[in-house]
């Protein structure tokens, strides 16, 4: 049994790795400040069941509370901490940009600080792949030079990358990065494509496509991620004077258009289109070359992007009562 804390718990990925975490008897600390980016029902669903769980604590707090985060991890044993905790979105962040370097850049330093404070020399931070912006080189490799952002979101994740080495050399924290590939499946984020586009068909209203149709994406389903995460939680457990960025993607692009096609396919519905031009921020291609991770961590993802619909599909008719 490891006593982990997750920030952003009750979010889309976190909450999915929370569920696994509590299965395989763990402790679980969650802190999140159920922001209303989105419903905050839809994060107050995802955690509820777990509110009886004996290995369960929830802190509803903001990371951004330098005091409170001492406090939690002042006041509890943990072994490894998985910052999740960010404002999310490429669009969003070029509308709120002091938003996402307050809560993305102050809050990761606070998290960093409490980890210190607390001596606690295990961590897991969650990276994008936006931090690649619009690369011409493909697969993407972490070696790669990535100082080129094209969103204030990748920047601050890029920043959060660089503090937490910052943190790994100044006081011998072992610490992974990862970097996520377009995350998809059970309980998704409203405004995110596969759940927006699903929501849309079903009630036969038209969707909007920004560009062509032709830009790709490395769609990786959750469970894929939330092992990922696991397993580099059990490296770190056996290894010192680490700091590294793994890429945790699927390594098959798919087609915006092919997307849509997949989701109508599966559906058995037909699907209505409205082109538009690509908007700020958006890039063209991700794809992750994962064989750092498969070497390192022994990461290898098993659900093929059409499995992975299929399945979200089912949850998705299942839990929204369509």
């Amino acid at each position: 049994m490891k006593n982990y804390l997750i920030t952003g718990g009750a979010g889309f990925i976190g909450s999915n790795l929370t569920e696994k975490l509590l299965e395989e008897r763990n402790n679980v600390i969650v802190i999140d400040n159920f922001c209303d980016f989105y419903d905050v029902k839809i994060k107050r669903k995802n955690i509820e069941k777990f509110l009886c769980n004996n290995n369960f604590k929830l802190y509803e707090e903001d990371i951004r509370n330098e005091a409170k985060m001492k406090q939690i991890f002042s006041e509890n044993k943990i072994d490894i901490v998985i910052h999740l905790a960010a404002m999310a979105g490429v669009r969003p962040s070029i509308e709120f940009p002091a938003l996402y370097q307050e809560v993305n850049g102050i809050g990761t330093q606070n998290i960093l600080e409490a980890m210190r404070e607390s001596n606690i020399k295990k961590g897991i931070f969650a990276s994008s792949s936006s931090v690649y912006g619009n690369c011409k080189v493909f697969p993407f490799k972490e070696n790669m030079i990535v100082d080129y952002a094209i969103s204030p979101y990748a920047a601050t994740k890029k920043a959060n990358e660089v503090m937490a080495h910052v943190y790994h050399q100044l006081f011998n924290m072992d610490i992974l990065v990862l970097r996520f590939f377009t995350v998809y499946g059970p309980k998704q984020r409203p405004d995110l494509a596969i759940s927006k586009f699903t929501k849309l068909i079903l009630e036969d209203k038209p969707i909007t496509m920004y560009g062509d149709g032709t830009t790709l994406r490395d769609y990786t389903y959750v469970d894929d991620i939330v092992s990922g995460i696991i397993k580099s939680a059990e490296y770190l457990e056996h290894n010192n004077n680490i700091y590294e960025i793994l890429n945790l993607g699927n390594s098959y692009p798919i087609k915006l258009i092919d997307m849509i096609n997949t989701i109508s396919k599966i559906l058995n519905k037909n699907v209505k289109i409205e082109q538009f031009p690509m908007q700020l921020g958006d890039v063209q291609t991700t794809f992750a070359d994962i064989t750092k991770a498969k070497e390192m961590i022994g990461y290898l993802p098993e659900v093929s992007f059409e499995e992975g619909i299929v399945r979200f599909i089912e949850w998705y008719k299942e839990n929204l009562k369509m």
